[in-house]
Formats: structure tokens, C-alpha cells, sequence
């Protein structure tokens, strides 16, 4: 069984694990709401023990690429660099996918009742897949659990990324949550609505951005509040605020509650996938498109990070789950 550390918020009684050798997934969240528990996020109850796939589960945190990078190749800086199927995740058409953190153990290195702090070092924890990238980087990462401002409970990650090495470090960083439906019982999924505010969309082919921005198509547009029956997605959303925090939103109408993610302006896209035959949907902050570093050498504005010898960058998301504010 792997490990697992059990977060609990004293003010409501409310809830989170995290898988720590399992990419730091934190696999569950139970907002105690009133008389009302709300299971936020769709895992199995047994994600630490390894036996499940790491990113098709909880909230995968997905560094240092979040996606796909075409063919696991790529140019940087003069050098040609590969991921090799043996060192990191591949989709079925042979693209790395999700970057080198998903599913391994991560190291942790502070604990309270209501937060835990772990960490990751490429040369350290995963020395096979440092070749595949320009530089060795540090991620830390906090799951917290506070009090909601609705009745709720609100879950935390705080990300400090860190470049110890001596050379450049090219990062983008994203989560996959996978938010469970509906939201209480005597509702369905299909009812529940789904709220973003995208404006528009990258243009994909067989998942990998041609480069090309265009409006958000109708059928992914979530300004409109769609119910989720009548969404298939797997798309790669932007025009978002640069300006003020980002915020999507899943509506249980019929139970009057709701699920918030909030997200520092520095991920400034969204990538929104409806699991086939499951009751979820996946609405993920990223800090750049998918196949950034690829695209950037073509001069395409993609929102790839760089981070000089010795620097450090921190960001932030939030999802909270409670009643429907009035």
C-alpha cells in the first residue's frame, strides 16, 4: 500500500488525501457542508496503492510540460533532446504526455493537521529523465484545507518551482482534476452545469495545437453554462483574464451546490475533457498550450516559462465546494 497523508480542516470536519507516491495526487476531497457531504473528486478509493492509472484519477499535477509534446522530441537552445518511452508517459500515438512528476513517489518535507508539503527534484527523484530535459528543477507543492467563504471547504495548492543547475529552465505546469457528478444524490450528471470564461480555443489535430487561435466553437463554449450531457470535449481553451484570478464552475441545480476552481491569471489556459462512461469532466489549468516547447521555436506566443539559474516562481490554485451563493 502506498502512502497516503489525510488533510482535515478542524472548522467544518471537511477533508483531503493525498497519494504521495503517486505523483502527490490528491485523490479525494470531502467537503462537510451543513448536513451534506460533497465528494468533489472521482478516484478510487484505493489510488495510493499504485494499482491504478496515475492520470486518469484525482488531480494529477503535471510538470515540467503539461500535455503532449509531439513524438517525445524537441529543440532547445541548439540541443536536441528525446524522451524515451522507457523514462516518461506516452499517449497512444506515441506523444510524452504529462510530464515527469505524474507517478512517482514525491518527498515530504513538512505536515500539519490541515496541510502537507511535498517535494520533487528531477536529478534527484526521477535521475533517468534528466537527460530529457535543459535543466534540473525543484517543485514543491502544499495541499491546504481551509474554511470556504459559502459553508464549504476550500482545498489549496500553493507551487513553488525552483531551477538549482546552472542553465535556463523551460516550464509549464498544469492539473488534471477529474470533478465528480452530480453532487449530492437525487441528481444526475447530465443536469449539472459547467461554467468557464474562455473565449477561445486552440486548434487541434489528433490532440496537438496547430498553432492556430480561434473563437470558442459553440459546442465548447462554457460562457453559455451547458449542462454536461451535452458536452464531448477534449480541448484546449484560452482567451481567459489576465487581469484577476481565473474561476470555472460545476452547478448541481437540483441539490443547490457547487464546485469553484480558481486559478492564478498565470494559467492562462484551460483544457476541458469529458471522460467517456464516467460521471466527470476534467476542467485543467495550464500555464502554457500543449506542446509549448515545441511551438515556441516556431515564434508562437504559447505561455512557456523560463526560469534563470537560481530563480524561483510560486503560483497558485483553489477549488472550493459549498452551496449555491444566491
Amino acid at each position: 500500500m502506498g502512502q497516503s497523508v489525510v488533510l482535515t480542516d478542524p472548522a467544518t470536519g471537511s477533508t483531503a488525501e493525498v497519494a504521495v507516491d503517486q505523483g502527490f495526487n490528491c485523490f479525494r476531497f470531502s467537503v462537510v457542508a451543513g448536513d451534506r457531504t460533497i465528494e468533489v473528486i472521482d478516484a478510487p478509493t484505493d489510488f495510493a496503492s499504485g494499482s491504478h492509472r496515475p492520470s486518469s484519477h484525482g488531480i494529477p499535477v503535471l510538470f515540467p510540460f503539461p500535455n503532449r509534446i509531439r513524438d517525445g522530441r524537441f529543440h532547445w537552445q541548439g540541443v536536441d533532446y528525446e524522451i524515451p518511452e522507457s523514462v516518461g508517459l506516452r499517449d497512444p500515438d506515441g506523444n510524452a504526455i504529462h510530464g515527469f512528476c505524474i507517478d512517482l513517489p514525491w518527498r515530504v518535507i513538512r505536515q500539519e493537521a490541515n496541510f502537507v508539503t511535498g517535494e520533487f527534484q528531477l536529478s534527484r527523484d526521477a535521475p533517468s529523465r534528466r537527460d530529457s530535459w535543459p535543466a534540473d528543477f525543484i517543485l514543491q507543492l502544499t495541499w491546504s484545507l481551509e474554511a470556504g467563504e459559502t459553508g464549504g471547504a476550500l482545498l489549496r495548492s500553493d507551487f513553488r518551482i525552483s531551477n538549482p543547475g546552472e542553465t535556463p529552465l523551460p516550464w509549464g505546469l498544469g492539473t488534471h482534476p477529474y470533478f465528480r457528478l452530480p453532487l449530492a444524490e437525487g441528481s444526475t450528471a447530465a443536469d449539472c452545469l459547467v461554467e468557464a470564461p474562455a473565449t477561445e480555443a486552440w486548434s487541434l489535430v489528433n490532440c496537438l495545437p496547430t498553432g492556430e487561435r480561434t473563437p470558442v466553437p459553440a459546442s465548447a463554449d462554457l460562457r453559455r453554462s451547458p449542462r454536461l450531457g451535452e458536452l464531448q470535449l477534449d480541448d484546449v481553451l484560452t482567451g481567459l483574464p489576465s487581469d484577476k484570478p481565473v474561476e470555472s464552475r460545476l452547478m448541481d441545480p437540483v441539490a443547490g451546490l457547487e464546485v469553484v476552481q480558481q486559478s492564478d491569471p498565470l494559467f492562462r489556459e484551460l483544457v476541458v475533457y469529458t471522460p467517456g462512461g464516467r460521471d466527470a469532466v476534467c476542467i485543467e489549468p495550464y500555464t502554457c498550450v500543449t506542446d509549448a516547447i515545441r511551438l515556441e521555436a516556431d515564434g508562437i506566443d504559447t505561455g512557456l516559462q523560463v526560469l534563470r539559474p537560481g530563480a524561483e516562481a510560486t503560483t497558485w490554485i483553489t477549488i472550493s465546494a459549498g452551496p449555491v451563493l444566491a
